[in-house]
């Protein structure tokens, strides 16, 4: 019994992501830089949203927007304007703002009635024939992800940004996804596709 309780205490740290412990307030405080894109001007300019983000996945991307600068885009996340936001930052600073990200709500967004019976088919079913999973299987029914598993929330996100992301995934210029899950399922999107899943996404909340 012993034995099996250790095993189960093993497997659980290795599953586990490196949880952040940061300080909301000094994250707040950290967080004036990041505003001037990450606000009501990421949806013209392609930001994403960060307002209720889980803080593990958070961290994780500053951390490989700092490796992909630092190693000349050959590791992390490749991104010249991130990239020189998170040079300087220590790895409290990460866990700061992610502790001040994550604990904010996330804006709804909308999502067009021309897009929501075929983004919700392909959200919530994938498409066998092509070899496409289902997003929920992932990023759960209303998109909130898995933050234990390292899945980010990806409702009530601006379109462009799911739009240019997904794209990225699938050309393989953005490879920091866990196993390769989101290359593979983007490599067998159409434009299409891409265009009503981004478009859905915006009002699945």
């Amino acid at each position: 019994m012993k034995k099996l309780t250790l095993v189960l205490m093993l497997m659980a740290g290795v599953a586990s992501p490196v949880w952040a412990k940061g300080d909301a307030v000094a994250g707040e405080q950290k967080s004036a830089t990041c505003k001037a894109c990450h606000n009501e001007q990421g949806e013209a300019a392609g930001y994403p949203k960060l307002e209720g983000q889980h803080a593990g996945y958070l961290v994780k991307q500053l951390k490989e927007f700092k490796a992909g600068a630092t190693s000349g885009g050959t590791e992390g996340r490749n991104n010249a304007v991130m990239g020189g936001m998170a040079m300087p930052l220590s790895d409290q600073d990460m866990q700061d703002l992610a502790a001040y990200y994550s604990g904010q709500s996330m804006s709804p967004n909308t999502t067009a009635p021309e897009f929501v019976e075929a983004g919700q088919k392909l959200y919530m079913g994938g498409d066998l024939e092509r070899g496409i999973a289902a997003c929920t299987a992932c990023h759960g029914p209303r998109g909130v992800g898995q933050s234990l598993a390292g899945f980010p929330r990806i409702s009530s996100q601006y379109a462009g940004y799911i739009k240019s992301q997904l794209e990225l995934f699938r050309s393989g210029e953005r490879a920091n996804d866990m196993n390769g899950m989101m290359r593979d399922v983007a490599a067998k999107l159409s434009d299409k596709d891409i265009e009503l899943l981004s478009q859905y996404l915006g009002g699945l909340h």
